[in-house]
């Protein structure tokens, strides 16, 4: 994890220009939305988006100190702020002793820079506290090497900001005269070429990461991916379902390398659960790109579970921006081969009785191409239920096949019985060969043709 720790110097020590040190777990901070209304503003969702915006800070050890929203008639290019805005940020540092500022929307260095300037402290935007999240999380090789890409690919335009100390002149070696090459132009040009070098072995990822898809294909077991809104249960449904230890807390974007585990499903006997990165609104255009191979996995999936945290006020919002992530990424779509999509409908043990009831109307009135299923991945309220629907779809559509294979081909044979239900079998009159009368799904029928 050596490589994080010059990003997180980097992006929370040199961008601050003159500002000294670092900011490190434990800060205090304060939380600043800025709610713009000439884009048409947050609306109701200004709250969620704010209770939001200070779980990315917690979820990095940082004290969440105050928290507000500032309404913004007009973009200030400079600042972003109006004076008398940035005056009450000042105010509140200096009430709360804040050493950090936390944007939650998007700065340019310009107003970075201002901002620090005026204020006196760090300032960091929503991109780039999401973007120290996943450097501290990122666990494999592959998510390391995504996250630093993303992170040199951010830190690209703010050199002119960052690293306004080193911009001078450097001697050249007097074969051409001149004055040479400027630090910051050789910091871009070194910039450039590591990220060059990324992206080819991510390039290579993505190749490995596509031979294995084809053997799993290949392979005789569906696969099941969960996908959902960060922090809405995925990796507690995924433990619950697998007997895993994957990191499970109450914490944004607590899971990030995808994680592969087989499970039993009734009437089947193995299947390969996925759980990936959950999404978030406003991810940074870095992370979309680089994370891009990660999220493949959910391209090859014979069925997807959109988990969802009914209980969140904004569970419908979550909904829209997994969707919109999905449809980003082929997998929903008009162009898109249909893939089943299965709501379940995590921490229904969290709501209140009337709001269960209103929920239940909503599931008996039914939703277009979504079958819903209830639970808690807490308590196991409905999981089987889950499970029970799961193994439906993938063995939906099964047909009675007559099938003659050797009589010494044992391994599909027992791949059959595993697999299907058989319902007959005799030997033939050779009797080098057997008629098996099976029932397959036609998702295990093709599997079983590449046996």
């Amino acid at each position: 994890m050596g490589r994080r720790n010059e990003l997180s110097t980097f992006e929370f020590g040199r961008n601050a220009g003159d500002l000294e040190g670092e900011v490190s777990r434990g800060a205090r901070a304060i939380v600043v939305l800025p709610d713009i209304r000439q884009r048409g503003g947050l609306g109701e969702d200004a709250e969620a988006r704010l209770e939001e915006g200070q779980g990315l800070a917690r979820a990095i050890g940082i004290e969440v100190v105050d928290a507000f929203i500032v309404p913004i008639r007009a973009v200030r290019p400079g600042t972003l702020f109006g004076e008398g805005q940035v005056e009450r940020l000042a105010v509140s540092i200096a009430q709360s002793e804040a050493e950090l500022v936390i944007v939650d929307g998007s700065l340019s260095a310009i107003q970075q820079r201002n901002l620090e300037d005026k204020l006196k402290r760090k300032v960091i935007d929503r991109t780039g506290l999401i973007l120290e999240i996943f450097g501290e999380r990122a666990a494999t090789a592959e998510g390391r090497l995504q996250v630093e890409l993303a992170h040199l690919d951010y830190q690209a335009g703010r050199l002119v900001r960052s690293w306004t100390h080193l911009e001078r002149q450097r001697g050249g070696f007097g074969f051409l005269g001149g004055p040479g090459e400027t630090q910051i132009e050789a910091d871009r040009r070194m910039i450039r070429n590591r990220m060059a070098r990324l992206r080819r072995e991510l390039e290579q990822v993505r190749r490995t990461r596509g031979l294995h898809r084809e053997r799993r294909q290949r392979a005789p077991w569906p696969v099941i991916a969960l996908v959902g809104y960060t922090n809405a249960g995925k990796s507690t449904l995924f433990n619950r379902l697998t007997g895993a230890d994957v990191m499970a807390q109450d914490l944004l974007f607590a899971t990030l390398d995808p994680t592969m585990r087989a499970i039993r499903l009734p009437g089947i006997e193995k299947a390969i659960l996925s759980d990936t990165v959950g999404f978030i609104s406003d991810l940074p255009t870095q992370l979309v790109a680089a994370f891009r191979a990660t999220l493949e996995e959910v391209t090859a999936a014979d069925v997807i579970v959109h988990v969802r945290d009914i209980s969140n006020p904004a569970t419908a919002q979550q909904k829209a921006e997994v969707e919109e992530i999905l449809t980003d990424l082929g997998v929903i779509g008009d162009e898109a081969e249909p893939v089943p999509i299965i709501e379940a409908w995590n921490k229904w043990d969290l709501l209140a009785d009337d709001e269960r009831l209103t929920r239940e109307a909503i599931i008996a009135q039914g939703i277009p191409d979504r079958t819903v299923v209830p639970i808690s991945a807490v308590t196991g309220e409905g999981v089987d239920a889950l499970l029970d629907v799961l193994s439906d779809l993938l063995t939906g559509g099964a047909q009675v096949l007559d099938l003659t294979i050797p009589a010494s081909d044992g391994q599909r044979l027992a791949w059959l019985h595993a697999h299907g239900e058989v319902l007959a079998e005799t030997a033939g009159e050779d009797g080098e060969t057997l008629r098996v009368s099976v029932r397959l799904s036609p998702a295990d029928l093709g599997r079983f043709t590449h046996l």
